[in-house]
């Protein structure tokens, strides 16, 4: 009877542990979800990485209207790159497209002539964008095949010097070599040669327009691409019109998409107190739009948006030269455009946070000491230099108290952020870190 008493008694303490072990468990998924509860009143949480979203709660909480230390007079500010960081894809390129597939150009052939010439050494083209018989193209030979092909366009379309109507001009072979061979100087130029030339290089062609033009341009883009599937796509020109520089094939990316997450954290940190401002390498004209026009979601002030800038006359034309009162919004012009343009507002204050995804945002991810949060889009960079560093970095003190550099992963073939560090690349499956 003892024994049985002794069995009972243990069963009892068992079970009272069980209870117990089954309460804190319950606990610590209540404190959990209570706090997701709390973090997602804050910011959203979406498909943030984890320990990111984490971090921007705790940063907003700590630097915004929440903190007993907040000084509206001393408003602290985050800085962002535009292209693959606010949106998905580069609506500098996507209106470059849009610009060819449109023939929207106001420019004579001469002037064009000198627009695409711009800058541009006469070295030849690196080896990997040689035309389609193995041979060398520079920019004299395919500028040649350009100008051509433009003379023709202006003269026939009715948008420009003619009477034609769009569709009927498309369908002449001087279109589809002029398309083809424009669309792959982009490409060429961009891997050919330096950042101080390739990123105002496409800005010069918006030459003979208005801002008021560039910028309903950059509208009819925006929509068109925000519909356009997220593929790669292949222009050839016609081996009818090899002219100077033979036969040429660029294939390059379709489609962009905006980020509901980043809309969110613009929101979240305008509503705590602390400012937002664009820093992007694409054409001023071209951003404004998709940046500050509400039925795109971002909601971003016109003066807090900073781009590449050209001369304009007195009429308000724009001109294929680049302004030089302005820092070239690229590598260290954008540390230069930062330091001399947003923090003299703040009494020299460094911004709380970065965000960026290119080697091109490298520098200003890195120069600033105080930065309390570097966000890299994970877009698979060259871990041996520029942003690919801080991408290591951030792979190497993840989860670790010394963290300021946090990648964020997405799926390039939806469109979409991922809830992971990992990203899938365009016609990929599998998920990946760091580029192998």
């Amino acid at each position: 009877m003892r024994k049985k008493g002794i069995v009972l008694l243990c069963g009892a303490v068992l079970l009272l542990g069980a209870c117990q072990a089954q309460k804190e468990t319950e606990t610590k998924m209540s404190d959990t979800k209570m706090e997701t509860m709390v973090n997602d009143k804050v910011l959203a949480k979406g498909n943030w990485e984890d320990t990111l979203h984490a971090r921007l709660v705790k940063m907003i909480e700590e630097n915004g209207k929440m903190s007993a230390d907040y000084k509206e007079h001393q408003r602290p500010y985050a800085v962002f790159d535009w292209d693959n960081t606010t949106v998905i894809n580069d609506i500098g390129e996507a209106t470059f497209t849009y610009q060819i597939s449109n023939l929207a150009f106001k420019m004579t052939p001469e002037q064009f002539n000198e627009a695409v010439r711009e800058t541009l050494p006469a070295d030849d083209f690196k080896e990997e964008f040689n035309n389609k018989d193995g041979q060398a193209v520079n920019i004299d030979k395919i500028a040649t095949d350009l100008l051509s092909d433009y003379t023709v366009l202006y003269n026939e379309y009715s948008g420009m010097n003619g009477t034609k109507s769009l569709d009927e001009v498309k369908q002449m072979d001087e279109f589809k070599d002029f398309s083809a061979k424009l669309r792959y100087l982009y490409e060429a130029v961009g891997g050919t040669f330096s950042s101080d030339i390739s990123y105002p290089w496409v800005t010069y062609l918006y030459a003979g327009m208005t801002s008021e033009e560039v910028e309903a341009l950059s509208e009819k883009s925006i929509d068109y691409a925000l519909k356009d599937d997220l593929v790669y796509e292949t222009w050839e020109s016609p081996s009818t019109l090899k002219g100077e520089a033979g036969q040429v094939s660029v294939t390059f990316k379709r489609g962009v998409r905006s980020v509901k997450e980043m809309q969110n954290l613009y929101k979240a940190l305008m509503d705590n107190g602390i400012d937002v401002y664009i820093c992007s390498a694409s054409y001023y004209d071209v951003i404004v739009p998709y940046a500050t026009n509400s039925k795109y979601g971002y909601n971003i002030p016109k003066d807090h948006v900073f781009a590449m800038r050209l001369i304009k006359d007195e009429q308000g034309i724009i001109q294929s030269k680049f302004d030089t009162s302005y820092a070239q919004t690229q590598g260290e012009g954008k540390t230069s455009t930062i330091k001399d343009l947003i923090a003299v507002n703040y009494e020299g204050a460094e911004p709380i946070m970065i965000g960026g995804d290119s080697n091109g945002d490298y520098a200003m991810l890195k120069d600033f000491p105080k930065l309390q949060v570097g966000l890299i889009f994970n877009l698979l960079r060259d871990p041996s230099k520029g942003v690919g560093l801080l991408a290591k970095e951030a792979v190497d003190t993840y989860g670790k108290e010394s963290e300021k550099y946090f990648l964020q992963g997405r799926d390039e073939n939806k469109g979409m952020l991922l809830p992971q560090r990992e990203t899938i690349k365009l016609d990929k499956k599998d998920a990946q870190l760091m580029k192998e």
